[in-house]
C-alpha cells in the first residue's frame, strides 16, 4: 500500500504562483511514475505533469512553460511548482503513482485563483 498527501493549495491572485507538496509513504517500486492530475469543477480529472524514476517528465499542454514537477527521492517528495497562474488553472489537484502496476490516489489539495 501506497498513502499520499498533497499539501500548498490555497487562494492565489492571477499572476501568483503556489507550490504544492506531496507526501509518499508505504512500499513502492523503485520503478515509479509520480504525476500531478487536476479536476476543475464540472471537468473530467486532467495529467498535469508527470515524472518517472528514470527521469522522463511530461506536462499536460496548458501548463507547460509555467509549471514545473520535482521529486526528492531520498526524501519520497514530489512537489509542482505553479508560476503565472490563471483563473482556469482553478481545480483540485491530485497526487498520483503508478508503482508495481497498481494505481494511487492522495485525496487532493484545492487551488483556487481569483482577484
Amino acid at each position: 500500500q501506497v498513502q499520499l498527501v498533497e499539501s500548498g493549495g490555497g487562494l492565489v491572485q492571477p499572476g501568483g504562483s503556489l507550490r504544492l507538496s506531496c507526501a509518499a509513504s508505504g512500499s513502492m517500486s523503485r520503478i515509479n511514475s509520480m504525476n500531478w492530475y487536476r479536476q476543475a469543477p464540472g471537468k473530467e480529472r486532467e495529467l498535469v505533469a508527470t515524472a518517472t524514476s528514470l527521469g522522463t517528465i511530461n506536462y499536460g499542454d496548458s501548463v507547460k512553460g509555467r509549471f514545473t514537477i520535482s521529486r526528492d527521492n531520498a526524501n519520497r517528495m514530489t512537489y509542482l511548482q505553479m508560476n503565472s497562474l490563471k483563473p482556469e488553472d482553478t481545480a483540485v489537484y491530485y497526487c498520483n503513482t503508478q508503482t508495481g502496476g497498481m494505481n494511487y490516489w492522495g485525496k487532493g489539495t484545492l487551488v483556487t485563483v481569483s482577484s
